[in-house]
């Protein structure tokens, strides 16, 4: 069954967009192009540098520059997945209840409102509630930039898939 963009990009549990933050974008940029062929679109604000990937026509992620605070924090370059929910503030709430924690409180950010949160084995993840439609997916699960698959290596499967189950409903 086809869903429409909106309803794919807000449906609670489902990853619905992903952002690289570097240390370096002009590299991270060249290198996704050269080696994936993923275009760079300049998006930013007067608040944010933001650039948009996209694969064909379809807009599969953003890039930014790691945050000055979450370096501070020990964060390196990395990839996050935003998963969405129909609450941040309850979700938030909910994972400290889980044991995990939040590393950047409910906020509205250029994609949606956002947390960045961890789990009890500091494994990190963002919420999104109510993602922005000019962030579009691509519908189909092996359309072209689609992130196909996901994986979670946890030192201890049981706490993590009972997490997970009790957060998003896995």
């Amino acid at each position: 069954m086809r869903q429409n963009n909106s309803t794919l990009l807000n449906a609670p549990g489902r990853f619905a967009w992903y952002e690289l933050m570097t240390t370096d974008v002009a590299a991270a940029q060249a290198f996704y192009a050269e080696v994936l062929g993923w275009r760079a679109q300049d998006a930013s604000t007067s608040e944010l540098p933001y650039t948009l990937f996209s694969a064909g026509t379809a807009r599969l992620g953003g890039l930014m520059p790691l945050p000055e605070d979450a370096k501070k924090m020990g964060a390196t370059p990395r990839w996050m997945g935003y998963v969405g929910v129909d609450d941040v503030e309850a979700s938030a709430e909910r994972i400290t209840r889980l044991g995990g924690a939040i590393y950047v409180p409910p906020t509205n950010s250029n994609i949606g409102r956002i947390a960045v949160v961890a789990d009890p084995q500091k494994a990190i993840v963002a919420l999104i509630e109510r993602m922005q439609p000019s962030q579009p997916q691509p519908i189909e699960l092996d359309a072209l930039g689609r992130v196909g698959w996901h994986e979670l290596l946890a030192e201890d499967s049981e706490t993590a898939f009972t997490f997970y189950s009790e957060l998003f409903g896995w």
